[in-house]
């Protein structure tokens, strides 16, 4: 077996074991703050045999998505027992099975990050998927029925098919690129940015087949029809969708001024969970990045990796209502970029004819210093949850 799909395995085990870790804590009486938004209503609706949330704070995947593990949960309770009719079950039942289900997603999404990473190089690709593996907020995040999550995966996943469009210009490509952002925007709205990746290789690659503009609407198209696949009722129930839509837009809008600018507390968060390491080699890797978007060979690679986060980052960085967990589908891109900083950056000392020892030893050193703070915050996290909570102990 080549070390690279045994680093990856032991990436995918440790994110594995972050993810599961205690994932029932909180059930049934301090489940996580908004965690009831999804999973009552996905209950509700099993109950009731509508597909209608009547919810449009989000988009509707990730309810659906609930809907689905909900049927299966009841249909193996029913087997095993649990209960004997529909009126018997309790939405308290419902919750571990929704996070086992949203840790899947966690951990598809390191793979996500090591598969996006290979178009930087193996060891690139090793160590920016251990980073998300270890990163405190997605461990954190992994553990609750929320949207965040998913929303992450499938922004990753439009980067991915994005550069694979790139590599392979096809209509049909595009389409599924365009499609992945689309699913995005259908589990949170703000994952419709992520439609800027498929865009921009649409209009960097020459050889787009049949051309360019075909290409463009192929991606609109795909995330479209994507969009409302996955959430029919923004259409069927247009009325309840417009009205919820613009209270929520009044609310970001007329929400009191944070205590300090969005952009300074979203770096503040960022410092929290990457560390002072990590935010260093992540300011190197972005301007490292952004030369090789301008010039050298990579430079699709390159504009791919900066044009999410950078336009995301400014758009959440102006809103009034600031949570750490907006900042979720960044941070593979911020990954790799770290991950960049490190392997790439060293390398660079070839041309001063450092020995590969010293190299060696410097990335390893770099990596340590990349992985450490943010383990350290994970498995913390993880001890916390995993104590008996007051709550607990007054029912008990």
């Amino acid at each position: 077996m080549r070390p690279s799909r045994v680093g990856l395995a032991l990436v995918l085990a440790a994110a594995t074991a972050l993810r599961y870790w205690d994932l029932g804590h909180g059930i049934p009486y301090a489940v996580g703050v908004d965690e009831p938004e999804i999973v009552e209503r996905a209950f509700q609706m099993m109950k009731n045999g509508t597909l209608n949330p009547h919810f449009f704070d989000y988009g509707q995947l990730h309810i659906y998505i609930q809907l689905v593990v909900s049927i299966i949960r009841f249909i193996a309770g029913s087997v095993s027992g649990a209960w004997d009719s529909l009126g018997q079950a309790t939405s308290s039942s419902f919750y571990f099975w929704g996070r086992v289900v949203t840790a899947a997603f966690g951990v598809a999404t390191v793979l996500l990050v090591f598969r996006i990473g290979l178009r930087w190089g193996s060891r690139h690709a090793l160590l920016a998927a251990a980073l998300m593996a270890v990163m405190p907020l997605h461990v954190r995040y992994s553990h609750y029925v929320l949207t965040d999550t998913p929303l992450t995966f499938f922004v990753a996943l439009a980067m991915l098919l994005a550069l694979g469009a790139h590599e392979r210009p096809a209509l049909r490509a595009f389409a599924f690129a365009g499609a992945a952002a689309g699913l995005a925007a259908a589990v949170k709205y703000n994952g419709g940015i992520a439609l800027v990746m498929p865009l921009v290789v649409c209009w960097m690659t020459p050889g787009a087949r049949p051309s360019r503009l075909a290409c463009t609407l192929a991606v609109v198209g795909g995330a479209a029809a994507a969009f409302l696949l996955a959430a029919p009722y923004t259409v069927l129930d247009l009325p309840g969708f417009l009205d919820r839509f613009a209270r929520l837009t009044a609310e970001y809008r007329n929400a009191g001024a944070p205590a300090e600018r969005g952009d300074i507390l979203y770096l503040k968060h960022l410092r929290l969970q990457f560390g002072w390491p990590g935010m260093l080699l992540i300011a190197g890797g972005l301007a490292m990045g952004a030369v090789r978007a301008f010039w050298g060979p990579s430079r699709v690679t390159w504009t791919v990796a900066l044009v999410f986060p950078v336009i995301y980052f400014l758009i959440i960085a102006k809103q009034r209502i600031i949570y750490a967990r907006y900042l979720l589908p960044l941070v593979p891109m911020l990954c790799i970029v770290a991950a960049a900083a490190v392997i790439s950056g060293v390398s660079l000392l070839r041309r001063y004819q450092f020995p590969r020892v010293l190299r060696t030893t410097l990335i390893a050193g770099l990596a340590l210093a990349l992985l450490a703070p943010p383990a350290v915050t994970a498995i913390g996290f993880n001890h916390m949850i995993s104590r008996t909570s007051t709550v607990d102990l007054a029912y008990d």
